[in-house]
């Protein structure tokens, strides 16, 4: 059975970073589709003004790579309902789906992560659109892509070191590392679900 992993999170949680080692070093996966990094093969010094054709070539490429029964990963916010159908598609043609939600403690760190980034050389993305990607991310995580995952894993990466929050899924038990964050992401994103 092949497998489709989707590293999510809001900006700046350290995705990328993340994938970076798990995929290839823990999941032997080497597939890795992220339109930040198509966006910056199109246009180095201007990838915002190819964010459109990046997003469009990157989802030609997860078509594909579904179509080769091949292991790969692709990075989202998840703050649109967007992939909720590629998710489908996937398990359809056999996949499983895992998710791994990096998750941060408040938009102002996501805009703080993100500034520290582009002090580094790293993309900008708008501080208006980090906040209303990360409601809309934990909105959906809770409402829209956990019920269709075969297995998730939530990480807390808002300290010096990540921190298992909860992971389970449709093949998986439930079990809840961090009781008293999990239960109030659930009520305050998930609708007490």
């Amino acid at each position: 059975m092949p497998n489709l992993y989707i590293m999510a999170g809001p900006n700046g949680a350290g995705k990328t970073t993340t994938a970076y080692t798990l995929l290839p070093e823990i999941l032997s996966v080497w597939e890795f589709v992220n339109a930040d990094e198509i966006a910056r093969g199109l246009s180095p010094f201007r990838p915002d003004s190819v964010a459109f054709e990046a997003g469009r070539i990157m989802l030609q490429r997860i078509d594909f790579l579904i179509s080769k029964d091949v292991d790969f990963a692709f990075e989202t916010t998840l703050s649109t309902r967007s992939y909720v159908q590629t998710i489908r598609r996937a398990k359809e043609a056999g996949y499983s789906v895992t998710l791994f939600f990096i998750y941060l403690s408040s938009p102002e760190m996501a805009v703080s992560r993100v500034a520290k980034r582009v002090s580094m050389g790293g993309h900008h993305i708008p501080t208006d659109v980090v906040y209303r990607r990360y409601e809309r991310a934990l909105k959906n995580l809770f409402t829209l892509y956990l019920p269709i995952c075969d297995s998730f894993w939530v990480v807390n990466n808002s300290g010096e070191e990540p921190i298992e929050v909860a992971h389970g899924g449709l093949r998986m038990q439930e079990i809840i590392k961090d009781s008293v964050l999990w239960n109030f992401l659930r009520s305050e994103h998930g609708n007490g679900n």
